[in-house]
């Protein structure tokens, strides 16, 4: 008898204590999901946070494309108001690069290997000037009416616009002769060659696309390799990477010039650094792009 009652004290006992922690546990379990709907009302609150700013960023990066095509143009409606006109204004943005880029590649071939004078050098330096500055603002009114042309292929073009300022003003001098002929060499292959050749396979690679309803229509050719470009266009990826390391040996001759005790023309440094930012730019942004494209097939792969 005296067994079954210390057994039924301590069965109570067991009772209490799990009692006891059943309500910790609820208690815990109150706190959890107390603190769980403060994460999850954090995490909406920042995922509002970062849509707003996405959204003013873009807003900003408009207004921004409005201020610098008013500042250009004037109070102009730069809106074009049907596709036809949006289309017709994209081929005349394609035929004036490709034609440009013809006249360049036969302006730099004449300077380099006819006729060395400097006038005819500031003339082929301006014309750089005008074409990078038109550049400019047609990309801007073809951004403005949907095409989708973005990050460092439209930024280079302003840098591509100061470089071509700095060397017209550079005066004529030893210093400027020592790097003249790399120079017009440069632009005949980056300039001329090889833009000639994003231009014919990238139009060619655009029309299919857009036939197959790949591509958007307002999409237009550029002086790079985008993610599009990855089915046909590989190929040119070498001639693309050889430009950029030619951007960058010409930002370190030019250093090496700026390091001479001759050396006074501010136009040298600033040169070089222009360089420097070009190669980095392509070079990093081609990088990104093949090596995402490269992830995107693992990862299909892998699914397959």
């Amino acid at each position: 008898m005296l067994c079954t009652t210390s057994n039924l004290v301590d069965c109570l006992k067991e009772w209490e204590d799990l009692e006891k922690d059943y309500q910790q546990v609820q208690e815990t379990h109150r706190q959890y999901k107390q603190k769980l709907e403060e994460v999850y009302k954090l995490q909406d609150s920042c995922s509002q946070a970062i849509a707003r700013q996405k959204k003013k960023l873009k807003e900003l990066k408009v207004s921004l494309k409005e201020l610098y095509l008013s500042l250009v143009l004037g109070n102009v409606n730069v809106t074009l108001l049907n596709k036809q006109s949006k289309f017709a204004y994209k081929d005349e943005y394609e035929k004036f690069k490709l034609i440009l880029t013809v006249i360049l590649f036969l302006f730099s071939f004449t300077c380099c290997f006819l006729f060395s004078y400097r006038v005819l050098d500031a003339l082929f330096n301006f014309l750089l000037v005008w074409y990078y500055c038109t550049l400019t603002i047609r990309e801007s009114i073809l951004i403005s009416n949907g095409s989708r042309i973005k990050g460092w292929w439209v930024f280079h073009h302003y840098v591509s616009t100061f470089l071509s300022g700095v060397m017209l003003t550079w005066p004529e001098g030893i210093l400027y002769q020592m790097f003249r002929n790399q120079f017009l060499t440069y632009c005949m292959y980056q300039i001329g060659f090889v833009q000639f050749l994003q231009y014919y396979y990238q139009s060619g690679c655009l029309y299919r696309l857009r036939s197959l309803g790949e591509r958007h229509n307002m999409d237009v050719t550029v002086e790079g390799f985008q993610s599009w470009m990855w089915r046909g266009l590989t190929f040119l990826l070498p001639f693309l990477f050889f430009g950029h390391f030619w951007q960058l040996y010409n930002s370190i001759i030019l250093f090496r010039i700026a390091q001479l005790p001759e050396c006074k023309e501010w136009q040298v440094v600033m040169c070089g650094c222009s360089y420097l930012v070009l190669f980095l730019g392509n070079f990093l942004t081609t990088l990104a792009v093949v090596y995402q494209k490269y992830m995107n097939n693992q990862d299909k792969s892998k699914t397959l």
